[in-house]
C-alpha cells in the first residue's frame, strides 16, 4: 500500500519516515494492545505533519480521506449553519482522533476543523485503513472501542447542556482539569482562550464571564488563563459532576 499524498497546509515533520509514524502509533491510546505487525501495516499508510496555528485541516461537507490522530497541540471542530453562524462542537487534544466515524462510514465531514495552536498530526489513509479493517479483527475491536468512547463523550456533553447551568458546566470542566490536587486546593491554566472555552461549553462569552463570577462563591479565583480552585469539595457539591462518566 502506498503512503498518502502530503497534507494541504502542512509542513512535513522533519525527516519523518515509517519508523517515526510507528512510534506515534505505539503511543496512541486507541491503538493500545494491537500487535506490532498490525501497527506496522498502519504505519505504511500513515504520515506525520506539522501545522501552524489557525490552519484548516478539513472542511465541512468535504469527503473524509484520512483518519487523524493528534500527537501534539489542539484542534477545534466547528459547524457552520446556512445563515453563517458558527459553533464549536468539540476541542480535540493530544491523543484524540478526528474523523473515525466519518471515515469508517465513508461519509462527508460533518464539521470543519482547524488548529488551535501549532500541532503535529498523524494521518492514516482512509482507503488503506478500510482495507486493513477487513483483514485484521483486532483492529476492528480497537476501532469499535474508540467509537464507543467517542459516543460516551458525546452523551456526556448532551447531558451537560440539558441538565446543568452554564456555571455548573464550567465547574465540571474545571474539575476535570484538576487531576493534580493538593488537599482541597489546586491551580491550573486553561488549555485554550476563553472565547473557545465559551464555545466549547455552549454559551456566549458574556455568559462565561457571569459563570466565572458565580463560581467565586465556590472558591474559584481567576487571573487571566490561570485558575485557582480553593474549595474543590464545595465546587463539586455545586457543579455535581456525574461520577458515572468520570
Amino acid at each position: 500500500m502506498s503512503t498518502a499524498a502530503p497534507l494541504a497546509g502542512s509542513k512535513q515533520a522533519g525527516h519523518a519516515d515509517s519508523a517515526d509514524v510507528l512510534d506515534g502509533l505505539l503511543g496512541t491510546p486507541l491503538l493500545r494492545g494491537l500487535d506490532l505487525a498490525v501497527l506496522t501495516k498502519l504505519a505504511a499508510i500513515g504520515q506525520l505533519a506539522d501545522f501552524d496555528e489557525g490552519v484548516e485541516i478539513c472542511r465541512q461537507g468535504g469527503m473524509a480521506d484520512r483518519l487523524f490522530i493528534v500527537m501534539t497541540g489542539q484542534l477545534a471542530g466547528f459547524t457552520t449553519a446556512a445563515g453563517g453562524m458558527t459553533a464549536v462542537v468539540e476541542v480535540i487534544q493530544a491523543g484524540g482522533t478526528l474523523g473515525l466515524a466519518t471515515v469508517l462510514a465513508r461519509l462527508p465531514w460533518l464539521m470543519g476543523v482547524r488548529t488551535v495552536e501549532r500541532s503535529r498530526l498523524l494521518s492514516i489513509d482512509a482507503e488503506g485503513l478500510l482495507a486493513l479493517v477487513e483483514q485484521e479483527p483486532t483492529l476492528v475491536t480497537a476501532l469499535l472501542r474508540a467509537e464507543a468512547n467517542e459516543f460516551r463523550a458525546l452523551v456526556r456533553q448532551v447531558c451537560d447542556l440539558k441538565l446543568r447551568t452554564t456555571a455548573q458546566r464550567l465547574g465540571c470542566y474545571l474539575l476535570s482539569l484538576s487531576a493534580e490536587r493538593h488537599g482541597n486546593t489546586t491551580a491550573m491554566r486553561l488549555p485554550f482562550d476563553k472565547r473557545l472555552l465559551a464555545a466549547r461549553l455552549g454559551c456566549r462569552q458574556e455568559n462565561l464571564s457571569r459563570a466565572f463570577a458565580a463560581l467565586r462563591d465556590f472558591g474559584v479565583e481567576t487571573h487571566g488563563a490561570r485558575v485557582i480552585l480553593h474549595d474543590i469539595a464545595g465546587l463539586k457539591a455545586y457543579a455535581e459532576p456525574d461520577e458515572a462518566f468520570a
